[in-house]
């Protein structure tokens, strides 16, 4: 058990961990304890509090409206007493700590592994979690406190989040510098069609800017490659596969490095996005994610 979690209340922890698996038998597998400890701690706190905090389903458990507002509680109380302990490792300085981090495919590729050694450099007690998800799920996990920071692509405003930093990101086209194309300073969805494209699934922002363009071009594109992992379309076109769509800041260390060329495609719908860094409103964020929020925001700009 974690020092933030003897921080915590038994039932709290049981109630949280049915919240996020959706069934009182998997929170007992992921809490090692047996389904009925679990469903006594839940009933104790329904007790407590004379409100039903589950419904309860043929395919699981879904909090109710009062079970939600307990869980939001219970999720920033358990994430302030996370700081709390992050801050007394840090009272002597960034020497432990760990930051849990969320983020689109694109920037798990290289972006933010860069980033993380880089600031281990200065910080080299600092740990890392990095999970890769679809830009929807990066702000889940930041809402729900599975994730201290959250850097992904998004088209508009959300509930509960905090943009830590904000910047335009056009689509991009991704090929290698020898291509016809790489001789163009932007191009057309037009010129862009004789060629195999590799794309990512639906889930993601500029596959859905993608095909928004296309069809209101009236142009239909049939990919050689679709994957919902970005570095094998990369791969892909660093073979010599085809081209790929992007955001400057998931190619920029291949461009800087002469493998890779990108240009902008002249389609207005393609810079219908931004790049933000997020946080949970209302949070008082540890000493060490404070200071790799900071190192983001000065290596997420573009350098001129």
């Amino acid at each position: 058990m974690t020092p933030s979690q003897h921080l915590q209340d038994t039932a709290i922890r049981y109630f949280l961990e049915v919240v996020r698996s959706g069934s009182v038998s998997e929170a007992a597998l992921r809490l090692n304890v047996s389904a009925s400890a679990v469903s006594r701690q839940i009933a104790s706190l329904e007790e407590v509090l004379q409100v039903p905090l589950f419904e309860r389903r043929p395919r699981g458990m879904v909090a109710s409206a009062a079970g939600e507002l307990l869980a939001t509680h219970a999720k920033r109380h358990a994430l302030e007493a996370e700081r709390v302990v992050a801050d007394i490792e840090a009272l002597q300085g960034l020497r432990r700590g760990q930051v849990r981090v969320c983020a689109s495919a694109g920037f798990a590729f290289e972006f933010l592994p860069l980033a993380m050694a880089t600031f281990r450099e200065q910080h080299p007690g600092m740990q890392f979690q990095l999970v890769s998800a679809s830009p929807a799920q990066v702000t889940q996990a930041v809402r729900n406190g599975e994730a201290d920071i959250g850097l992904t692509y998004s088209r508009a405003a959300v509930r509960d989040i905090d943009v830590q930093h904000r910047q335009n990101s056009p689509v991009i086209l991704i090929m290698p510098p020898g291509h016809p194309l790489a001789r163009f300073a932007s191009v057309s969805l037009a010129q862009m069609q004789p060629y195999p494209l590799a794309l990512l699934d639906d889930g993601n922002t500029a596959r859905q800017l993608f095909d928004i363009a296309s069809g209101q071009r009236g142009l239909v594109f049939d990919p050689v490659l679709e994957s919902g992992q970005f570095d094998a379309l990369v791969r892909f076109v660093l073979h010599g596969g085809g081209l790929t769509l992007g955001g400057e800041v998931t190619v920029r260390e291949y461009v800087r490095q002469g493998l890779l060329h990108t240009v902008p495609i002249r389609e207005r719908g393609m810079h219908a996005r931004s790049i933000e860094l997020q946080t949970l409103t209302g949070r008082n964020l540890p000493r060490g994610v404070r200071a790799f929020v900071d190192h983001l925001r000065a290596l997420l700009p573009a350098q001129r």
